[in-house]
């Protein structure tokens, strides 16, 4: 697979787009939870069932061999169980 934008076909690079912004969308969420350790505004049950979604998609993006699957759901499993990791180890905690 290319990256030159030129060479993708438009559903590839609408693809590549999308996995690009759906999977950097959680990075400021990250970092703020980590800057201000405020985890009130988490739901821990959402995030929970996105994590393990999100690892699915991982493991069917393996079970394909789709390397754009596999490489955002990465990025987005990482990002996603920090933000997860942060509630549990913060939430815990007293004010």
């Amino acid at each position: 697979m290319s990256l030159d934008p030129t060479a993708l076909p438009l559903n590839e690079l609408i693809g590549l787009v999308a996995a690009l912004l759906t999977t950097l969308s959680f990075l400021p969420q990250a970092l703020l939870t980590l800057r201000t350790r405020d985890v009130s505004g988490i739901s821990l049950s959402m995030y929970s069932a996105f994590t393990l979604g999100v690892g699915l998609w991982l493991v069917y993006g393996l079970t394909l061999g789709a390397w754009p699957v596999i490489i955002a759901n990465a990025l987005t499993l990482a990002l996603a169980a920090s933000i997860l990791g942060m509630k549990l180890w913060f939430g815990r905690r007293p004010a």
